[in-house]
C-alpha cells in the first residue's frame, strides 16, 4: 500500500512540474525531495518511470526531476540497494547522452546524478560510462565531464581506473577538432591530475598503496605535448585558459627529466599569457604549481628563468587589487605564493631584485614591493633569518616616505618583522619609533585612520 501511495503521489507531483509558474516548479521539486526523505527508493523508481513514460517532456522539466533524484541519492546513498543504483545509473546515462547536441542544464543534471551514485557504486557507474568511452570514437562531452567529476568526488574509487581511461583518451586528443570538446578534455586532464596527486599524497589510506607517480607519467606527458604544443596556441581564449588550468597539476606528474626539459619553454609560455588575458588568476595559479613541481624535482634550469619570473610576478603584485573582484584577490594570493617558492629557493636573488625597488618613483611599485617583503618575511622565515640585517637596513628609505599608502604598507612590514624577531636586531629601534610616531599623528578630516592604535606583537607601548 505504501509503495502504491508513493508512486501515485510522485506521479501527481511530476505531472504538476510542467506548470508555467517557476514557483510551482520549485515547490514540486521540494515536495519530491521531501517524499524521498521517507521513501528514497520508491521515489527514485517513480521518477525513473515518469521520465521513461514521458519521452517528450521538455528539457527544463526533465532537469528538475533529475535534480530531485540527485538530492535523494545524495541524502540516502547508504540506503540504496545495488538494483536501485543500477536502475538510476542507466536512466541518468540515457538522459545525459540521448541527444548528441549540448543541452547544458539537462545533461549536467543527469551527470550530477551519476556522480552522486558513484560516490558509493563506483564500479557500476564506471562500467556504464566506459561503455560509452571506447577507443577511436569521440565520446559525448558529458561522458568525459562526468569522468572528471567522479575523479574528484571519489578519488580512491576512480584513480585505479585512470591508466585505462588515459590510454583510451590519448588518441582522442588528436581527433578532437572543436574547441568545446578540447576544453572538456583539458578539464578532465586537470581533474585526473588533481585526484591522482591527492591519491598519492594519501597512500596510507588508499585501496592500492602500490600506485606510483610513474604509473601515470608517460600518458600525462603525451597529453601535455598536445596541450602545450598545439592547443595553447589557439585563438580561442577559453581553450587557452582551460589548457593553462590543466598544465599546473599535470606538471607534478610529468617524468622528472621531461619537466626539466620543458621548463625553458613552459615558463615563458605561461608568462606570455599575462599579456593576452585581462584576468590573470589562472596563469598565476598554474605558474605556482609549476614552480612547486620544479622545486620538488630539484630543477637545475629554474634559476635561468628567474629574472623573467620575478619581473612578471612583480608587475602583477603592483596592480592595485579590486577587493570586489574575487578573482583579483585570488590572483594576488597566487602571485604571493609564487614569491614564497622563489624565496625559499633563491632568497638572495629575490632580495637583490626586490629591495632596490623600494626607491622607485612610482607609488604602486613601492607598495607592491613592500607587500612582497612582508609576505616573504612571514612565509620564508627560515630563509630570511640570516638576512634580517640586510632587510632592516633596506627599510630606512621607506620610513621617510610621506605617501599614506606606502606608510600603511610599511606598518604591515614592521608588524611582520615584530612577529619574527627583527626588532631585536640593530636597526629595530627605528621601526618601533616609526610605529609610535604614526600612532601620535593627529587624525585628518574625512581621512580613514592610517593604523590601528593596537601595536604589533613585540612592540611595547611607550
Amino acid at each position: 500500500m505504501a509503495k502504491s501511495y508513493v508512486k501515485k503521489l510522485s506521479a501527481t507531483l511530476m505531472d504538476a512540474i510542467t506548470d508555467k509558474d517557476p514557483l510551482v516548479q520549485e515547490q514540486v521539486y521540494g515536495a519530491l525531495c521531501a517524499l524521498g526523505e521517507s521513501q528514497p527508493e520508491q521515489t527514485l523508481g517513480a521518477c525513473q518511470e515518469h521520465l521513461r513514460q514521458h519521452e517528450k517532456l521538455a528539457h527544463p522539466h526533465r532537469t528538475m526531476i533529475l535534480k530531485a533524484m540527485e538530492a535523494v541519492v545524495s541524502s540516502h546513498l547508504g540506503r540504496l540497494d545495488q538494483g536501485t543504483a543500477k536502475a538510476v545509473i542507466l536512466l541518468a546515462s540515457s538522459e545525459m547522452t540521448t541527444v548528441k547536441e549540448l543541452v547544458g542544464d539537462w545533461q549536467q543534471a543527469a551527470s550530477s546524478v551519476l556522480v552522486a551514485v558513484g560516490r558509493r557504486f563506483i564500479n557500476e557507474v564506471m562500467e556504464e560510462l566506459l561503455g560509452k568511452f571506447v577507443p577511436g570514437v569521440l565520446p559525448h562531452c558529458f561522458v568525459v565531464q562526468t569522468l572528471a567529476s567522479l575523479s574528484v568526488s571519489n578519488v580512491f574509487g576512480t584513480v585505479p581506473f585512470l591508466p585505462s581511461i588515459l590510454s583510451t583518451m590519448l588518441p582522442m586528443l588528436g581527433l578532437a577538432k572543436h574547441d568545446a570538446l578540447r576544453a572538456v578534455f583539458c578539464c578532465a586532464l586537470q581533474r585526473f591530475s588533481e585526484s591522482t596527486l591527492e591519491y598519492l599524497a594519501n597512500l596510507d589510506q588508499a585501496p592500492d598503496p602500490t600506485v606510483r607517480k610513474d604509473t601515470f607519467s608517460s600518458d600525462i606527458f603525451s597529453a601535455y605535448e598536445v596541450l602545450f604544443t598545439h592547443w595553447l596556441q589557439s585563438r580561442e581564449a577559453k581553450l587557452r585558459l582551460a589548457v593553462v588550468q590543466a598544465l599546473g597539476p599535470m606538471s607534478h606528474l610529468l617524468p622528472n627529466e621531461k619537466l626539466e626539459e620543458q621548463l625553458p619553454k613552459l615558463i615563458p609560455g605561461i608568462l606570455s599569457l599575462y599579456k593576452k588575458h585581462a584576468e590573470a588568476f589562472h596563469m598565476s595559479k598554474s605558474l605556482g604549481q609549476i614552480l612547486e613541481a620544479s622545486v620538488s624535482v630539484g630543477s637545475r634550469t629554474l634559476e635561468v628563468q628567474l629574472d623573467a619570473l620575478l619581473a612578471a610576478l612583480h608587475a602583477q603584485v603592483c596592480v592595485p587589487v579590486e577587493l570586489s573582484s574575487p578573482l583579483a584577490v585570488s590572483n594576488q594570493k597566487e602571485v604571493l605564493r609564487c614569491f614564497t617558492v622563489l624565496a625559499c629557493c633563491f632568497p638572495d636573488r629575490l632580495l637583490a631584485f626586490l629591495l632596490p625597488k623600494l626607491d622607485s618613483s612610482h607609488e604602486r611599485v613601492r607598495v607592491g614591493t613592500l607587500q612582497v617583503v612582508r609576505h616573504v618575511i612571514n612565509s620564508a622565515a627560515a630563509q630570511m633569518e640570516v638576512r634580517k640585517p640586510f632587510i632592516l637596513s633596506s627599510m630606512r628609505l621607506p620610513l621617510l616616505d610621506t605617501n599614506n599608502q606606502v606608510k600603511r604598507a610599511v606598518v604591515q612590514v614592521i608588524s611582520a618583522m615584530a612577529h619574527h624577531g627583527y626588532l631585536e636586531q640593530p636597526g629595530g629601534k627605528a621601526m618601533v619609533e616609526y610605529i609610535v610616531q604614526q600612532c601620535a599623528l593627529a587624525p585628518e578630516p574625512e581621512q580613514v585612520a592610517l593604523v590601528s592604535p593596537q601595536l604589533p606583537t613585540g612592540v611595547k607601548s611607550p
